[in-house]
């Protein structure tokens, strides 16, 4: 099989991975619930740091929370952060005002960390380049 073919065979359309975020996410008899996440395109995640910019001066910056939180909010599949029932029940006016009801600021940046570790940035340019020399 040649590079070509593997890649073919094997694009990123629709990765998605089971995550135990904490113990706190456990139902009466003990059984853990798992969140799916799924990983981000280029374009998704251009787009998702676009809604974390805020201006400094003549300068933009990035919100590393709301960064964070629309990571999360995009790129959750189950539980759904834009489920408008959910919104209702607890009195919530938008996905990001839910999730930040009912996670936990370690809760929401744990997400968000596996969410950019599928999308394939776990890997520093350092340790890029390290492998590529080995």
């Amino acid at each position: 099989m040649t590079l070509q073919q593997f890649l073919n065979q094997h694009t990123v359309d629709g990765i998605t991975k089971e995550i135990f975020v904490s113990d706190r996410f456990k139902d009466d008899l003990g059984n853990v619930f798992k969140f799916k996440i799924k990983a981000m395109t280029q374009r998704d995640f251009e787009e998702t740091k676009k809604k974390a910019l805020f201006s400094k001066g003549s300068n933009h910056e990035t919100d590393d929370d709301t960064l964070n939180c629309f990571i999360v909010i995009e790129n959750t599949l189950e539980p759904s952060f834009k489920d408008s029932e959910s919104f209702k029940l607890l009195n919530c006016s938008s996905p990001r005002q839910y999730l930040n009801k009912v996670l936990l600021s370690g809760e929401i940046a744990f997400l968000a960390e596996e969410i950019i570790k599928l999308s394939g940035f776990d890997r520093s340019i350092t340790e890029l380049s390290e492998t590529v020399k080995n």
